[in-house]
């Protein structure tokens, strides 16, 4: 019998959550997805080293190591990560919109424009490329303008079905709602341990896809953030899954039958749900789980920006 992720393949597109070159080769997804966590940590790593010198050198002809520089180079070093990771995988890649733009629309569009320039550059067409914006007001309304410019766009640290409404009226390309964060916040609110059937976050993303799927919506669901094998197999079926190296290998060895949980053809009414700012906001406010799990999402996401940029910037010095 096929292997569990096999099966999985059978009726899921299934992505790579990692900038883990060796493990892209060898796991062969479709697609992979990165935020600047992963780029951080792939850049850590002996295989981007000649990526990274040739990134410090080229911000060294730049007149300096101001913090535009810096920035810049950072930059480029996601770009290295995303280009390497295109060379492998027939699909897309995600590259981020800097985190601190999440509150900025105009600056992430221009951020998001830069983003695409910089692949062509490299040879690598739109078409290949995915735009990560956080899911907040002003990143969906980013990704709306990107959009009917033909980028597109994957609207990530998604936590709630206010949330998932707006990128649809965005005409978001594709939405990455959070499953393992959503249940690590009830586990810690409630004290409860929760199965694959009532993990908060798997029901979360059901009836985000039976949303979508009842009104006919485009944009494509991609559960992410899984803590374990299980979540991944009661979203069996979902449109696409980014799964890290170790829920993937883990799948991979796993025997036995894989039921499809998620299906278009298994579709409970859910009618249309029209959004505007204001509603959009109170509904987040409303909910405290998706409204605290953005907001320290975009904090970690600054983090490690912080610190990639604290990296270059040691790396101009030291050249």
């Amino acid at each position: 019998m096929a292997s569990k992720l096999e099966q999985l393949r059978s009726m899921t597109t299934v992505v790579a959550d990692t900038g883990d070159i060796e493990a892209v080769a060898r796991l062969k997804p479709v697609d992979c997805t990165t935020n600047p966590t992963i780029v951080l940590k792939a850049l850590g790593t002996p295989v981007f080293a000649d990526r990274v010198k040739e990134a410090v050198t080229w911000g060294k002809s730049q007149n300096g190591s101001s913090e535009a520089v810096i920035a810049a180079v950072a930059d480029r070093l996601a770009i290295s990560v995303g280009a390497a990771l295109a060379e492998l995988v027939p699909g897309r890649v995600s590259t981020e919109v800097d985190a601190d733009l999440s509150f900025d629309t105009e600056a992430s569009i221009t951020k998001a424009r830069g983003i695409i320039a910089a692949y062509k550059e490299r040879g690598i067409e739109r078409d290949r490329i995915l735009i990560k914006l956080a899911s907040t007001w002003e990143g969906i309304k980013a990704a709306e303008v990107l959009q009917t410019e033909g980028i597109d766009c994957n609207l990530t640290l998604l936590f709630s079905k206010a949330q998932a409404i707006a990128c649809a009226d965005a005409k978001a390309f594709l939405i990455s709602p959070f499953v393992g964060r959503i249940l690590d916040w009830y586990k810690k609110s409630t004290g409860q341990d929760y199965t694959s059937e009532t993990d908060p976050g798997v029901i979360s993303v059901r009836q985000i896809y039976n949303y979508y799927k009842a009104n006919g919506i485009s944009t494509i669901v991609m559960g992410a953030s899984f803590r374990n094998a299980g979540e991944i197999e009661a979203l069996a079926g979902c449109d696409r899954l980014t799964i890290s190296p170790a829920l993937l290998d883990e799948l991979d060895k796993a025997e036995g039958t894989l039921e499809r949980k998620l299906s278009p053809d298994n579709i409970t009414e859910d009618p249309f749900q029209p959004i505007d700012e204001k509603t959009f906001r109170w509904m987040l406010n409303e909910d405290a789980m998706a409204t605290e799990k953005l907001s320290e999402g975009i904090r970690a996401f600054g983090k490690d920006l912080v610190a990639l940029r604290d990296m270059v910037k040691k790396e101009l010095a030291a050249a």
